[in-house]
């Protein structure tokens, strides 16, 4: 019975039968009609009992084709079919039809255990009834049952079940589906093609999997061309050595002779000081061996001598080619023109999830470099404990969450608390350290490469050594999914609106308050500043302080995406540097084009060498040092007095 009429009988009895109840032992009767396929089936056998048990419409058979699926039916002595469990030495009985129970013991009952192919036969009719079911998660499991094994004859039936589903969203999965299967096993060409046609727009893998099995080939070699649908003419001589062991394979050739073939051919057949006519002293070459072995072969003591020259000519004999398993051309040439289209839009879309993952990975480094900007700018002090004020803003939102478990509100705690804790650590480390220590860039290198070391060891000690958790609201869970090949995830996003908001925070500072004016006159002229009446030593602790705010805020969005460990800060100390210089020193525009600059770049070959990432940074640090040669006051230089000091 064709799989649509199946399907439509399916559909009208269940319509009716939802109505009226079963009868005791209606399907009971039909069972017994087939007893023979229910206690022993095959896969030839069950088409039949499941056409029958289709066309019978009995509310009843969707569960006994689980439960025979499930290996869960048994026959009793006098050849009745139930449903049992196993209890102990008896078993809990459930009619077929009325479901009454009983407990019996299991002498005489045989439980039924239909092979793994017959269970593949059962499941594909059970999806019929599934697709029909009023339980939505029933629907759905038999929609992606089709997904996983689709067949010919599930196309039917899907098609017939899509007109009254009343979810929309698996309306269109089922549509999606539906199309899939015409591709692939469509009625009639017309219909296929045009289901090929309008998969040229989808790149999801899905669809990219259907174009390529339609376009699945098989190589071949023959005297002469081939009928059939051929995809290409192959050229042997581009491998030849696997191009001949194919003729080999095929029986067309003898196998191909080696040098160790030679000798040991030659070795046995020696005779009085000759062989093959040739005196074994004359035997050191190449050419000689060759000869003696071609006169064995031609007494039949050996196989044919078969050497490059003789491979080449014999595999310009024969044809080698890749024939598609389809048969229609016109199938494959829509299929492969649907496939090019698809890649050449999954290359876009690859090129576009490059450059959002690029453009995420820039912001993560403008957050982590920008405080370090404002104090490397201002002040020209290369502090090297930076990253640890990054690690101290990611602790605090983790000791926050402890004390606030409701994780939205506890990022809105923790980002100003943050900024408090390492302002003030900034000013402290000012106050006690740095200020001592202008104008002496060694030792304040050594001083602040100290200070993080100490750092890192309070933090082990107060935190320990292990990884701690700062997480994410719900909100942020996931990915905005654009297609198979573009997502990004929330978390990401909201990295990346922080850094604009960063941006512009840090701009109306610098550019509309009185603190970014003489910010900006200490950067650019500190004597000229101290002369109108501005404190520069006032300014370097606020921007100090500033700059270490700006890095525990840092910390916690970075936590909410890196781990947090009192390790963290190293692994962006060295890209914030970076920033600092390639962008431009002192520039909050510069730090942004430095960040994007070394994102996109590191991401770029990382996509080139992606199963090296430690060479991927290699490289990304010279082309940065041949690029500070070039241009070392960074791509957006300082204007001003002190510009060319």
């Amino acid at each position: 019975m064709p799989a649509a009429m199946r399907f439509f009988l399916l559909v009208l009895f269940l319509s009716v039968t939802a109505l009226v109840p079963a009868r005791a032992g209606e399907l009971q009767d039909l069972l017994q009609i087939h007893a023979e396929e229910v206690a022993k089936p095959s896969r030839r056998s069950v088409g039949m009992l499941l056409d029958d048990l289709v066309a019978s419409g009995l509310p009843q058979v969707p569960r006994f084709l689980e439960r025979w699926a499930g290996r869960e039916v048994w026959q009793g002595p006098e050849g009745a079919f139930v449903f049992a469990e196993e209890d102990g030495d008896s078993l809990i009985l459930e009619d077929i039809d009325d479901g009454t129970t009983q407990t019996v013991p299991d002498d005489g009952y045989t439980q039924l255990r239909p092979n793994g192919g017959v269970r593949r036969v059962i499941g594909s009719a059970l999806v019929q009834f599934q697709l029909a079911d009023p339980e939505i998660s029933r629907r759905m499991a038999a929609v992606e049952s089709i997904a996983r094994r689709p067949a010919a004859d599930q196309l039917a039936p899907l098609l017939a079940s899509i007109e009254d589903e009343p979810d929309p969203a698996l309306k269109v999965r089922k549509t999606q589906l539906a199309n899939f299967l015409t591709a692939r096993f469509g009625e009639t060409a017309e219909a296929r093609i045009a289901a090929i046609s309008s998969l040229s727009s989808d790149t999801s893998v899905e669809a990219r999997s259907v174009l390529n099995q339609i376009l699945s080939r098989d190589e071949g070699v023959a005297p002469s061309e081939p009928e059939g649908n051929i995809a290409q003419i192959l050229d042997p001589m581009l491998a030849p050595a696997a191009y001949y062991a194919q003729l080999v394979d095929a029986g067309f050739a003898p196998m191909q002779t080696t040098p160790a073939m030679i000798r040991a051919a030659l070795e046995a057949n020696i005779d009085g000081g000759t062989v093959g006519g040739v005196p074994l002293a004359q035997l050191n070459t190449d050419a000689a061996r060759e000869r003696a072995y071609a006169a064995l072969a031609r007494e039949g003591l050996a196989p044919p001598l078969v050497i490059v020259e003789t491979r080449d000519h014999a595999l310009g004999a024969y044809v080698f080619y890749e024939l598609y398993d389809e048969k229609d051309p016109a199938i494959t040439d829509a299929a492969a023109a649907a496939l090019a289209s698809v890649e050449s839009r999954v290359a876009l879309e690859q090129a576009a999830d490059l450059a959002l993952d690029g453009l995420s990975l820039a912001s993560i480094y403008f957050l982590a470099a920008i405080g370090l900007a404002i104090t490397f700018g201002v002040m020209g002090v290369i502090n090297m404990a930076h990253g640890e004020f990054i690690m101290m803003g990611a602790y605090t939102g983790y000791v926050v969450q402890l004390f606030i478990p409701d994780y939205t509100l506890s990022i809105i705690v923790a980002l100003p608390l943050a900024f408090a804790v390492t302002f003030g650590a900034g000013v402290t480390m000012e106050r006690l350290v740095i200020r001592h220590l202008y104008h002496r860039p060694l030792e304040t290198l050594l001083a602040t490469f100290g200070i993080s070391i100490a750092l890192q060891q309070l933090a082990k000690n107060i935190f320990g050594t292990q990884a701690r958790p700062l997480t994410s609201p719900d909100w942020l869970d996931g990915a905005w999914v654009i297609s198979d090949v573009i997502q990004i995830s929330y978390i990401r996003i909201a990295i990346f609106v922080l850094a604009l908001l960063f941006l512009a925070l840090i701009l109306c500072v610098l550019k509309r308050t009185r603190l970014g004016l003489e910010v900006r006159a200490v950067t650019q002229n500190p004597g000229m500043a101290a002369s109108m009446g501005i404190n520069p030593d006032r300014i370097n602790m606020l921007t100090f302080g500033l700059g270490s705010g700006v890095a525990g805020i840092a910390g916690v969005a970075i936590g909410l995406y890196a781990k947090v460990t009192s390790e963290m800060g190293a692994d962006y100390i060295v890209q914030s540097f970076m920033t600092v210089v390639v962008g431009g020193v002192g520039n909050v525009w510069g730090t942004l084009a430095g960040a994007s600059m070394i994102g996109f770049l590191q991401k770029g070959i990382e996509w080139m060498n992606p199963s090296n990432t430690l060479a991927a940074q290699t490289y990304m640090i010279l082309f940065i040092i041949l690029f500070i040669q070039f241009r070392p006051k960074g791509i957006v230089a300082l204007k001003g007095r002190a510009a060319a000091d």
